[in-house]
């Protein structure tokens, strides 16, 4: 079994992470293929609302994918799971089980990432001991139900800003309804990295779109398959 990637590795991978959907013509799965075929190395299982065994089972999938491309796997949610089948780490949201809980329950390999909409929420996490921190929306999305207060690039740099001067040193991954054209200015205010999903699964081609996500993050320099 591959052991759990260790959490300063990750740091080099983290630039961004995708979390596929389902979309009318395309599979979860055929979508992370997608994302690990673009050469993306960092993958979100979200899955709310399904039922455990079907979520485990994608989960099972999503790690063998993930292993044969050297990706990073985190689950949103669902520790005890990320345990069990030895995923990389696991998102928590606000609703989700407490960083230092998940922390105790998981060891000190496992990624964990928590979700912030305020400079208060960053703080708290970092204390907490995450690893990063997903912060958002950026702007509407229909991805989440509950949207927190948009941020849009003022509020990301007020956020960093207010990081720097109180030396928190975690990194910022901006998330909600970012598009492949956000991501140079994103990444210009001095975000981490980005999350995106929507606008790759949403796409009428998501390969395309893919690949536009990850040359505008500059993480390749070819733009389209030939």
């Amino acid at each position: 079994m591959k052991k759990v990637i260790q959490r300063n590795v990750f740091k080099e991978k983290m630039k961004v992470q995708f979390i596929p959907g389902v979309a009318n013509r395309f599979t979860m799965s055929s979508l992370l293929s997608i994302g690990l075929e673009a050469e993306c190395k960092w993958m979100q299982l979200r899955m709310k609302d399904a039922p455990m065994e079907e979520i485990e089972e994608t989960a099972l999938l999503f790690k063998s994918l993930c292993i044969n491309y050297d990706a990073v796997f985190i689950i949103d949610d669902y520790v005890e799971l990320a345990k069990k089948i030895g995923a990389d780490g696991v998102h928590l949201g606000k609703d989700d089980m407490p960083i230092a809980e998940a922390r105790k329950y998981l060891g000190e390999d496992f990624i964990i990432g928590a979700t912030a909409n305020t400079y208060e929420d960053v703080v708290k996490h970092y204390h907490d001991g995450a690893d990063y921190i997903g912060c958002g929306p950026f702007r509407f999305t229909e991805t989440k139900k509950n949207l927190s207060p948009i941020l849009g690039l003022e509020g990301y740099k007020d956020i960093i800003n207010k990081m720097k001067a109180n030396n928190i040193d975690i990194p910022l991954v901006a998330i909600g309804g970012i598009t492949a054209d956000d991501i140079p200015a994103l990444l210009d205010c001095g975000v981490d990295g980005i999350a995106i999903s929507g606008y790759v699964v949403n796409a009428s081609w998501p390969m395309e779109a893919m690949l536009e996500v990850m040359y505008n993050a500059k993480l390749i320099t070819w733009k389209y398959l030939l």
